[in-house]
């Protein structure tokens, strides 16, 4: 297929060998299915990197987009403002725990990025030396080189080891108590970064709101800016809007993305305090936040994220989210019996199994795995040994149970 040639002539993947087999060519895609150019309709199991939420090309989204195009497309958000982004802050702002402005960017790891700047450049304009960092192990922040720094040391930040900032990881309260990271909190640190609840990128390790709870609070005593990296908790991946509703501490500041427009387009959200805002609130010309994207706010994005938080507290969405959260339960308590079944873990509309075989990211077990499903037009992208499913809310009870039946048929091949 010519596009096929072009493609691994001209163009480098993400997370992708060059020496890899040519990608899938997809024509079109529609609710849950991926259209392919060779007439397969592919399940997407993992709403395309966990963005798509309500599923692929919505109408209304995308309706939306085409309306706001024909009236304005883009302008500089310096000087500049525009209705959708007005309308996405303030509806975001009611449902985001004790924020106060919201800063937009272009993704996760800009989202990430703006947080952490946020946090040292509020210390430098209150005249204080705090510089150091404290993060979750285990933990993944982005791709960029602040996001780089306070994720954990390994596959993806090896390159560039050298370069990067120094932080310091304390394991999550899964593996061990809050207490035990008292001595970390320390009036030196500026900031501790969090993903709340799941660690999606490590496995989709999850551990217990009361532990993070405790390390919250004892963070907040020390004065330590707190921020909550929701890039993918958010939007109810987790059954609750953001994934710290589950605590009763709130953050400084809040990193959101994925899901933010609905896979639409890209997009990112940070969100801070009266506290935070409070530092940068002064004519002193040297203590502005200089920070931006050119696509800074695009009225484009913001529109479709104004639908798409809007279809995510309809009915039928939240149906859908509950039926997905009882099935992904059910299914765990089934299937964690299976003997080659190391853990399950389940939360919301996140499914993940851990298979007893080699773990880690580069896993070889992850290609057959991958292979595996693909083949049976599911798409299912595995961390290692790790299968998970975290599907587009639009999602069936009889799609669901079909990947289902597809894992439980794995498990009892000779593949696995």
């Amino acid at each position: 297929m010519i596009w096929n040639d072009l493609d691994l002539k001209n163009i480098w993947h993400p997370f992708t060998p060059w020496q890899a087999q040519a990608p899938l060519f997809i024509e079109s895609a529609s609710g849950v299915h991926l259209h392919a150019a060779d007439g397969r309709k592919i399940i997407d199991g993992i709403s395309s990197w966990w963005v798509n939420i309500h599923g692929h090309a919505h109408p209304s989204i995308a309706k939306a987009i085409g309306e706001q195009a024909a009236k304005l497309e883009h302008v500089i958000f310096a000087g500049f403002t525009h209705e959708p982004a007005i309308a996405l802050a303030t509806d975001l702002l009611k449902l985001l725990p004790d924020q106060e402005k919201i800063f937009f960017s272009d993704n996760g790891s800009t989202a990430v990025e703006a947080a952490l700047k946020l946090a040292l450049q509020y210390w430098k304009n209150k005249g204080a030396s705090r510089t150091k960092i404290v993060a979750l192990r285990g933990a993944y922040h982005g791709d960029t080189f602040g996001a780089m720094s306070v994720g954990e040391r390994g596959l993806f930040t090896k390159p560039f080891q050298d370069l990067l900032f120094s932080a310091e990881h304390i394991p999550p309260p899964s593996e061990g108590s809050a207490e035990a990271h008292e001595n970390v909190f320390t009036e030196e640190v500026a900031a501790f970064i969090y993903e709340p609840l799941v660690q999606a990128a490590d496995g989709m390790k999850m551990h217990s709101p009361e532990g993070l709870d405790k390390m919250v609070a004892r963070a907040k005593e020390k004065n330590i800016i707190v921020i909550a990296d929701e890039v993918f908790t958010g939007f109810f991946r987790t059954g609750k809007f953001t994934a710290g509703e589950y605590l009763t501490q709130s953050p400084d500041l809040i990193a959101l993305s994925k899901g933010v427009t609905g896979g639409f387009l890209p997009l990112g959200v940070t969100a801070c305090n009266a506290k935070i805002a409070e530092a940068f609130r002064t004519p002193d010309f040297e203590k502005t936040f200089f920070h931006g994207h050119s696509y800074t706010a695009n009225p484009l994005a913001c529109a479709a994220a104004n639908v798409s938080l809007k279809l995510l507290f309809e009915k039928k969405c939240q149906e859908s989210i509950a039926l997905i959260a009882n099935l992904h339960r059910d299914f765990a308590q089934q299937i964690g019996r299976h003997e080659k079944v190391k853990e399950v873990r389940s939360l919301g509309t996140i499914f993940a199994l851990e298979i007893k075989t080699e773990g880690g990211y580069s896993a070889s077990v992850r290609n057959t795995i991958y292979n595996y499903f693909l083949e049976r037009d599911i798409l299912l992208r595995p961390l290692g040994n790790i299968i998970y499913i975290l599907p587009p809310y639009c999602i069936t009870r009889e799609e669901l149970t079909r990947i289902y039946k597809a894992i439980e048929d794995f498990l009892n091949s000779k593949m696995c």
